[in-house]
């Protein structure tokens, strides 16, 4: 297994004192109401945001570690990416060209629950790219888009391929028994 694909699987195992240092870093913003009532949203197939999220931050984190990022900035603008409040997989006009738009949305409620530097603005405001025709200004944009991405590539095998889901399930049972 890749790194990324190991990040990815501990997503959905992290625990607080293990964790540590990571939710040193999410802490703040993760637990907050306005990202904890996301849970009822689905992001791809049967998998919530908040599980998208989670999953995102973390292997964002392992890659701003990896490659000597700035961390606590990689955190939060991964945990506060895709901070919207619709569901965008129901036909409704004011969700058209969602894919576009939605990251104008997650920064403006961002910036109505906590103060943003420029790094954490970037990284939410390009995490689409290159569906977005701007590119990240920062290499810690360019993380969390790769890291939202390979999450969300992720979420779709697990959800629609069937081996794809039952090998993902094996490996999450074999990292709870570790």
């Amino acid at each position: 297994m890749s790194f990324l694909y190991d990040a990815y699987i501990r997503s959905y195992s992290l625990d607080k004192e293990e964790d540590a240092e990571f939710f040193e870093y999410i802490s703040e913003l993760f637990y907050r109401e306005e990202l904890q009532g996301m849970a009822i949203y689905p992001q791809h197939g049967d998998i919530d945001r908040v599980q998208h999220i989670l999953s995102v931050a973390y292997v964002s984190y392992v890659l701003a570690k990896k490659y000597n990022l700035k961390i606590k900035e990689v955190c939060r603008g991964a945990i506060l990416h895709d901070l919207f409040y619709y569901d965008w997989h129901v036909g409704d006009n004011s969700h058209r060209l969602h894919g576009y738009r939605h990251p104008g949305f997650a920064l403006k409620n961002a910036k109505a629950i906590t103060e943003l530097n420029k790094i954490e603005e970037n990284i939410i405001k390009r995490h689409m790219w290159p569906l977005t025709p701007t590119p990240p200004r920062y290499k810690e944009a360019y993380a969390v888009t790769l890291a939202d991405k390979y999450c969300a590539w992720q979420e779709v095998l697990i959800c629609n391929v069937k081996s794809y889901k039952r090998k993902f399930n094996e490996n999450l049972k074999g990292k709870a028994g570790k």
